[in-house]
């Protein structure tokens, strides 16, 4: 692979993860993201237990169009993939950018 090619392929991946860490770095947004993830969410669940946004909602002491921002953003930065069947939006997180940032995280250590 050339060089550049190289260069634009690891820039692009950077982006993405610098991207996750921001968005985690909001307390609400990175308990949002813990309740998908371990799927301890109340209430619906889909058959694959991936919890509704209604349901994640359930579990803090905000408004349901405060979650859904918090979302969209976890969703735009690549942390949570979102799928809606009938009247419910079920989410589960997006284990791919979840081991690119454990890769950079384990190569930043073994440094």
């Amino acid at each position: 692979m050339p060089e550049k090619k190289r260069k634009q392929k690891r820039d692009k991946k950077m982006a993405l993860i610098s991207s996750a860490f921001k968005a985690l770095s909001n307390e609400t947004r990175l308990a949002v993201f813990e309740k998908i993830s371990l799927g301890q969410c109340k209430a619906i669940l889909n058959k694959d237990n991936r919890p509704s946004v209604c349901s994640i909602a359930d579990n803090f002491n905000i408004s349901l169009s405060t979650i859904s921002h918090h979302m969209k953003e976890l969703r735009n930065a690549g942390l949570i993939d979102c799928e809606k069947k009938g009247q419910f939006i079920f989410c589960q997180p997006n284990d791919e950018t979840i081991k690119m940032m454990v890769e950079y995280l384990t190569n930043i250590i073994k440094k």
